[in-house]
């Protein structure tokens, strides 16, 4: 015991004394990459031959390269391009100065000396094009450097002289590019200083029909930049309609149009003779005569020309319907003049021939004609090209023309509708459509409109669908004309059930726009008898309904169309009022009250009903000095006044959904954040927690509906959306490290919500400052502590801020529309199941309409939810999607259905699907970066969420999958 307190005693202690170390800072690293320029710089000369080099060439023009390198990696290329001696070689370093000089960030003003000198010692034919190309890429990057323009411009006018047509080429398109558009002198030449223009128009005449084409295409540029064209080119430009290439014509008339479009009204002489008429009449004429040109390619650029005439004269403009030459246009010789030729001619009639000296009425139509005789019945030729792209060509020409003359579209009309039965079916439907365009300027006979009707045999539903519309917009001149229209709709209506709808819609306008000649078919229409009781009609049959439907829209406008209604009649108007009353009008009926029909469109009605919506969000912003109780009974009755008014008023019925949706997500994180929940542990209180966590998760759901299903919304409201997105996801964290058991979870979900954070704060970096007082704000401030990013530190100040926030107030969107979806096909009526052999599949036509959807061809879908719980979701081909008018589409698509077999029918459900990606981001989001920024402080690309929301109600169909025979 003692040896033991001996060695205690002698025993030495050490202390440590634990010294708070000093904060170093941390150190940055940067990362260096290797200079582009010395690699290449090696590569090129380790290059033993020419090949060689021009291996290291083309493996380098495959990979990009930064704004800072581009200069480094231009001189290195210049350098080598005056050491190599190889043409090829040179001509790729050539190609790829103009390549990188495009790069985005590199202003290539650096290099443009060094371009034009390359340019002065250049001898190869090849390169020397190939340097012009680049110069002229060069400039085309240089708009606002007119120093750079004119010295570009010397350099093209210095190499016109070159023997080879490419160098030629080059420095034509290059002045149509830099050159002056105030018409500002090159140079000085022989015959003094001359514009750009003056030196292009030169080479009108040039051997080479490259060169000639690119002269008139040089000229052309220079108009479009704002160079006013002389008229004294109009000759050149008349005679280079005749060139033998293809191209030098094509060129030419769009700079004979040009020159009309320039002096419309400016008097030409008629060749070989002493008359004169207008230039853009004799442009029409010149034009005209190019519809009939060897070239298809020609052909359908004159025609698409001539429909942009549209100051020519009236009698030039119906010439183009005619192929024999009118009077009108021929020249007259007066009286005093064929007697001075007879007198002049010194021969009498001898008598030897017969009709010797009959008055002659063939005349010379090449010297007289006021119009090429070529150019007559332009149209006519047009319509009945051997190409079909030539007669759309023709068919839209005539529309614009028809579109500004009444008259014109009146003689125009036969050839239209002939057009109807062309083999091609989209000459076809753009036939139809030009018709549509055209229709208020004519009225139908009865034997264009037996042509036109007979279209509805088509089996295309395109086609159809597209007469149908035009009969709305059409007028037709006799009660004869209505009955055939009648009895033709009704025959498609038998053979093309589906065209149902359109058929019903069509009847309605033909009523709507005819009363007096539908007024005396009602008695046989309706099927009534003066003395007799005839059998009342079964109002399930589509043709009857769609006689209803062209009485009761024409006795709108006919007071006394209802006398000659029976009492079923006036029973079947009370039905189709009720169930369809979009096709169905209300009638003034005897002993019936007139219900007057609110417009929607109404000034003072919108108005104040836009005040209501306004004074709601405003009296929802003072929620935060109220009670939890007050709090939430407020935002119920708003959210209830809200969806009251959109059903009431259409016109606002976007912008008040989208504010209900986002109460209603207020309304739930105010529920979830209960004082009750927050002070009581996990185990005492499961149930609570389980609500708050799915009113979370419903929180998320309906944010993605508010960023996606709704279009017109500014960056205000997105970051709203974003930023309740934001506080849901964390009342999810907070809950699940309540209930979590393991720290590494909590921490991974820690991080995952950093990023997020991030990502918001870098997204709506211009929208932070009005967020201080929310949850973001103060979020911001609590997080700028190097400390808060601990797991324990963050939760804490989550929890603390996501208390204490108030929420966000909404601003009124100005014009927000939501994506809505209708089912037209299949109805869900038919009590018929369709019946198949179970492992095959059997087609079932989906006819919708959508509005307002953005991107329909990427983000609709089908989904079909069958009995036992299985769902497919068929992705329409973009060919399924129809546009018939703005923010509206038309989804035509057929899906196949399949299943194991059945002892019974059964119904599936079909709806429509909008498919979002959180990475792609809405409207107002996409400006938020642009493709040249960085995306290192976004979120990762594997944290984007997929998901699909549904936008159409769902219908129900009967399907039977019978057993397979054995």
């Amino acid at each position: 015991m003692a040896a033991h307190l001996k060695k205690r005693v002698y025993e030495e202690f050490s202390r440590v004394v634990q010294v708070p170390a000093e904060e170093v800072a941390s150190k940055k690293l940067r990362l260096c990459k290797p200079s582009k320029s010395a690699a290449l710089h090696v590569d090129l000369c380790k290059a033993a031959n020419a090949t060689d080099a021009l291996h290291f060439l083309l493996r380098f023009a495959r990979k990009p390269v930064e704004a800072e390198s581009v200069e480094g990696v231009l001189r290195i290329l210049l350098e080598h391009y005056y050491k190599e001696a190889d043409n090829s070689v040179r001509l790729k370093i050539a190609s790829l100065l103009g390549v990188l000089s495009t790069t985005p960030g590199f202003s290539p003003d650096c290099i443009v000396e060094d371009l034009v000198t390359a340019v002065a010692n250049e001898k190869s034919h090849q390169v020397l094009a190939q340097l012009l190309d680049s110069l002229l890429t060069v400039g085309a990057q240089l708009p606002q450097n007119p120093s750079a323009g004119r010295r570009l411009a010397e350099v093209a006018r210095e190499h016109l002289s070159d023997a080879s047509f490419g160098v030629r080429t080059k420095c034509l398109q290059l002045l149509g590019r830099v050159g002056a558009p105030d018409g500002e002198a090159l140079g000085t030449a022989a015959g003094g200083a001359r514009d750009a223009a003056t030196v292009i128009s030169d080479f009108f005449g040039d051997q080479d029909p490259r060169v000639r084409t690119a002269a008139l295409k040089a000229m052309l540029q220079l108009h479009e930049r704002g160079t006013k064209i002389q008229q004294a080119i109009y000759e050149q430009a008349c005679r280079l309609l005749a060139d033998d290439y293809e191209q030098v014509r094509s060129a030419a008339v769009q700079m004979v149009w040009v020159l009309s479009v320039l002096y419309p009204d400016s008097i030409v002489p008629i060749p070989s003779s002493n008359e004169e008429i207008r230039l853009v009449d004799d442009a029409f004429g010149k034009i005209s005569h190019m519809v009939s040109d060897g070239s298809w390619m020609v052909r359908v650029q004159a025609a698409k020309t001539l429909g942009s005439m549209s100051q020519v004269s009236p009698h030039f403009l119906e010439q183009t319907l005619d192929k024999k030459l009118m009077s009108d246009l021929r020249r007259k010789r007066t009286a005093h003049e064929r007697a001075k030729e007879l007198f002049t001619s010194g021969e009498f009639s001898s008598g030897r021939k017969w009709a010797d000296d009959a008055p002659k009425e063939k005349v010379d139509t090449n010297t007289v004609n006021l119009i090429a005789s070529g150019a007559c019945g332009a149209f006519v030729h047009g319509l009945e090209d051997e190409m079909f792209e030539v007669r759309i060509a023709a068919v839209e020409a005539l529309c614009r023309l028809a579109g500004s003359s009444s008259g014109f579209a009146e003689k125009c009309l036969d050839f239209l509708v002939d057009m109807f039965n062309d083999e091609i079916e989209e000459v076809r439907l753009q036939s139809i459509r030009v018709l549509r365009e055209i229709s208020t300027h004519i009225t139908l006979r009865e034997d264009q409109l037996d042509t036109v009707l007979a279209v509805l045999e088509d089996s295309s539903r395109d086609i159809r669908e597209a007469l149908h519309e035009l009969l709305c917009y059409t007028n037709v001149s006799t009660k004869e004309c209505i009955q055939l229209a009648l009895l033709e709709l009704l025959k498609n209506l038998n053979k093309y059930p589906a065209d149902r709808n359109s058929v019903w819609k069509c009847l309605k306008f033909l009523g709507w726009r005819h009363p007096m000649l539908v007024l005396p078919l009602v008695p046989e229409l309706l099927s009534t008898h003066p003395y007799f009781d005839t059998p009342e009609p079964d109002m399930d049959d589509p043709a009857y309904i769609a006689v209803l439907v062209l009485v009761f829209n024409a006795a709108k406008s006919c007071g006394t169309m209802p006398a000659l209604f029976s009492d079923h009649t006036f029973r079947h108007y009370a039905y189709l009022r009720d169930s369809l009353s979009h096709l169905v009008p209300p009638l003034p009926l005897p002993g019936r009250k007139q219900v007057q029909a609110l417009d929607s469109a109404d000034c003072p009605g919108v108005e104040s009903a836009r005040l209501f919506l306004r004074q709601s969000l405003d009296r929802v912003s003072t929620i935060q000095n109220l009670e939890a109780p007050a709090a939430q009974d407020l935002l119920i009755f708003t959210i209830r006044d809200l969806e009251r008014l959109g059903q009431l008023q259409t016109e606002l019925a976007g912008a008040a959904d989208f504010c209900a949706t986002y109460l209603r997500c207020q309304l739930l994180l105010l529920k979830a954040l209960h004082e009750k929940l927050w002070n009581t542990p996990v185990p005492l209180c499961p149930e609570r927690s389980g609500t708050a966590l799915a009113a979370s998760r419903q929180v998320v759901e309906e944010s993605y509906k508010l960023e996606f299903m709704y279009s017109g919304l500014e960056s205000g409201q997105v970051a709203v959306i974003h930023h309740v997105r934001l506080q849901a996801k964390a009342l999810q964290l907070l809950l699940g490290a309540r209930s979590a058991r393991g720290q590494d979870v909590v921490v991974g979900a820690c991080e995952k919500f950093l990023q997020e954070l991030d990502g918001f704060h870098r997204l709506f970096a211009a929208e932070l400052p009005l967020l201080q007082d929310a949850f973001a704000g103060k979020l911001a401030e609590a997080a700028a502590r190097p400390a808060s990013r601990k797991p324990s530190e963050l939760l804490r100040i989550l929890e603390t801020s996501l208390r204490r926030s108030a929420p966000l107030q909404l601003s009124l969107p100005p014009q927000i529309h939501r994506a809505t979806a209708n089912i037209i096909e299949p109805t869900g009526e038919s009590d018929n199941p369709l019946k198949f052999t179970s492992g095959l599949v059997v087609a079932l036509d989906v006819d919708a309409t959508l509005e307002h959807v953005r991107d329909p061809h990427n983000s609709v879908k089908v989904e079909v939810l069958y009995p036992d719980g299985q769902s497919h979701v068929i992705h329409p081909k973009p060919g399924d999607f129809r546009k018939p008018g703005p923010q509206r589409h038309r989804l035509i698509t057929q899906v196949y259905l399949s299943h194991g077999a059945w002892t019974e029918p059964s119904q599936v459900e079909v709806r429509l699907l909008l498919a979002y990606s959180s990475s792609c981001s809405s409207s107002a989001g996409d400006s938020k970066l642009a493709w040249s920024d960085s995306l290192d402080g976004l979120p990762p690309a594997e944290s984007a969420v997929e998901g699909t929301i549904a936008f159409s109600d769902p219908v129900k169909v009967f399907i039977m999958p019978k057993p397979a025979r054995r």
